[in-house]
C-alpha cells in the first residue's frame, strides 16, 4: 500500500461519523481535537493553580486557606472554559447536549447521589470556606489537619501521620469541630489533684509559675488557676493556659504536665493517691466452741 493510500485510509477513518447530536456529525477527529481540547485545559488549569499558590499569592502573603480556594477556583474556572470551547469548536451546540444532559439527570438522580452530594458539598466548601487547608479538624472522630479540598472529598492528615479521604459531605451535613477557625489560639486545660493538708496559696502559685515559665503560653490572655471542686481525696485543682496555635496542644499538654510534676516536688506539695477508707462492721454475736458445746 502507497503512501497516498494509506494517508487516504486515516483521512476516511478520521472523518467517519460516529453519531450525531441534533443533526451535527460527531467524527473520530472531532473526538481527538476534544480530548485534546480538555486535556490541554486541564493541564492549563493545574499549572495557573500552581501559580498562583507558590508565587503570586504567596508574594502577597495571603494565608493559605484564602490562596487554595481562590487557585482552585481559578482552576475549575479554566477546565470549564476549556470544555465550553472545546464543544464549540468540535461544534456541537450545547443547546444540543440539553436532552443528553436531561436523561443524564435521572440516572444521577437514582444511581449517583452520593457523587452529586460530595460534588455539591466540595463547592459550598470551597465558597463558603467553613474549613480551610491547614485547619485542625474533628469529624467523624478523625482529629487532623486539612491537607487538600477536592471537588469530591477532602485528605485529612492525623496527627499519626494517617491521611484520610474524607467525603465532602461530611463537612456540611454533620457537626465538625474546627480548632483553627478564624483564631488558631487554644485554651489549654491541665487537671491535677493536691492533697487535702496542701498549702493553697503555695498550691497556686506553684501552678502560677509553670504556666509563667513556658515560652509557649500566652500571657493574653492570662492564665488562671482554678480550684474546681473537692474530691473524695484532694482538691481538683484546673490550670488554664493560652496557647498560640491548637496544632502545638499535645507537645505543650506534656511540657506543663511535666512543669507540674517538679513544682510540686519543690513546693513540697502532695498530689495524694485515690484513698478508700473500708469499715468492717457485723451484727452477728461471735461465740467461741466451747460455749457451743455446753450449750
Amino acid at each position: 500500500m502507497s503512501w497516498p493510500e494509506i494517508l487516504n485510509y486515516i483521512n476516511r477513518l478520521l472523518n467517519a461519523v460516529l453519531f450525531q447530536v441534533k443533526d451535527t456529525p460527531v467524527t473520530v477527529m472531532s473526538i481527538v481535537i476534544f480530548i485534546l481540547f480538555i486535556t490541554g485545559f486541564v493541564f492549563l488549569g493545574i499549572l495557573a493553580r500552581r501559580a498562583l499558590s507558590h508565587r503570586i499569592f504567596k508574594k502577597l502573603r495571603m494565608d493559605e486557606g484564602t490562596s487554595y480556594t481562590l487557585s482552585r477556583i481559578t482552576q475549575y474556572t479554566i477546565i470549564t472554559i476549556g470544555a465550553l470551547m472545546a464543544f464549540q469548536f468540535v461544534g456541537i451546540d450545547l443547546s444540543g447536549l440539553a436532552v443528553v444532559f436531561g436523561l443524564l439527570s435521572v440516572g444521577i438522580g437514582f444511581g449517583l447521589q452520593n457523587v452529586t452530594s460530595n460534588f455539591i458539598s466540595g463547592l459550598i466548601i470551597l465558597f463558603e470556606r467553613p474549613i480551610n487547608v491547614g485547619d485542625r479538624v474533628k469529624v467523624n472522630d478523625i482529629d487532623g489537619d486539612i491537607i487538600e479540598i477536592n471537588i469530591r472529598s477532602t485528605m485529612v492528615r492525623t496527627v499519626n501521620n494517617i491521611s484520610i479521604i474524607v467525603p465532602n459531605s461530611e463537612f456540611v451535613s454533620k457537626d465538625v469541630i474546627n480548632y483553627s477557625h478564624g483564631d488558631p489560639t487554644y485554651r489549654l486545660d491541665i487537671s491535677v489533684g493536691v492533697s487535702y493538708g496542701s498549702d493553697l496559696e503555695r498550691v497556686l502559685q506553684a501552678l502560677k509559675e509553670v504556666a509563667d515559665e513556658n515560652d509557649n503560653v500566652l500571657t493574653s490572655p492570662k492564665a488562671e488557676v482554678h480550684l474546681r471542686e473537692f474530691g473524695d481525696s484532694s482538691w481538683n485543682m484546673q490550670l488554664r493556659a493560652w496557647i498560640g496555635d491548637v496544632k502545638h496542644q499535645p507537645q505543650i499538654r506534656n511540657e506543663l504536665n511535666q512543669a507540674v510534676v517538679r513544682k510540686f516536688r519543690e513546693h513540697d506539695v502532695e498530689i495524694p493517691f485515690p484513698q478508700r477508707d473500708l469499715h468492717v462492721r457485723s451484727t452477728v454475736p461471735l461465740t467461741s466452741r466451747g460455749s457451743e458445746k455446753k450449750e
